[in-house]
């Protein structure tokens, strides 16, 4: 017993801290693989439950990382934000209230929740707070809010297993011979301006 209230706390340390460390802006490689890991355990255990958003907000930001990054939802991005939310206040606020933006704003355009919306709906939104320069007072929250979207989508996505071989990473292994490849010459001479 005295094992597994260890583990838990050890467990929601890194999450704490993974949590900090993303709304700080600096979750590394390593960090981000602990918290797969742990989505991956819960996930074994049975379907997954999330530990921090109501089950409207878990559906909608399924359909928001899977629209951000196609792949995402497979790749375990919503149960990846959901943990480090759940182990911030901070990331948990900004989630919570973009996510509650978002459905707000669909409400008073088209008279329905987000993932309520037709595809098309949903993709303008996208399509407007995409851009920095689409920034009204209306839709800062939601630039904003996007932002934090794309960036954990990304940091979920190219941490998980999928991700990593959609990179083609290898991983960390001895080469008895190093080859600069002839297509990164011809690159270096021709943007010298001596090829």
């Amino acid at each position: 017993m005295g094992d597994l209230v260890q583990l838990e706390v050890k467990r929601r340390d890194l999450l704490r801290a993974a949590g900090l460390a993303a709304a700080a802006g600096s979750l590394g490689v390593e960090a981000a693989q602990h918290v797969h890991q742990a989505v991956a355990e819960e996930k074994s255990a049975a379907a997954y439950k999330p530990n921090f958003f109501r089950p409207h907000e878990f559906q909608t930001l399924e359909a928001l990382t899977e629209m951000t990054i196609p792949g995402a939802r497979k790749a375990g991005a919503p149960e990846f934000i959901d943990l480090l939310c759940s182990g911030s206040e901070e990331l948990g606020a900004i989630f919570t209230g973009g996510l509650l933006w978002m459905d707000q704003y669909m409400q008073r355009k088209h008279r329905s929740s987000w993932v309520g919306s037709t595809s098309e709906q949903q993709r303008a939104l996208l399509d407007l707070i995409a851009y920095k320069k689409n920034q009204t007072d209306e839709l800062a929250p939601g630039v904003r809010f996007f932002d934090w979207v794309r960036r954990m989508s990304a940091d979920a996505y190219y941490t998980s297993p999928e991700g990593v071989k959609e990179l083609g990473y290898l991983g960390n292994k001895g080469a008895s011979e190093f080859k600069v490849p002839q297509e990164a010459y011809e690159y270096a001479l021709k943007r010298s301006g001596l090829g």
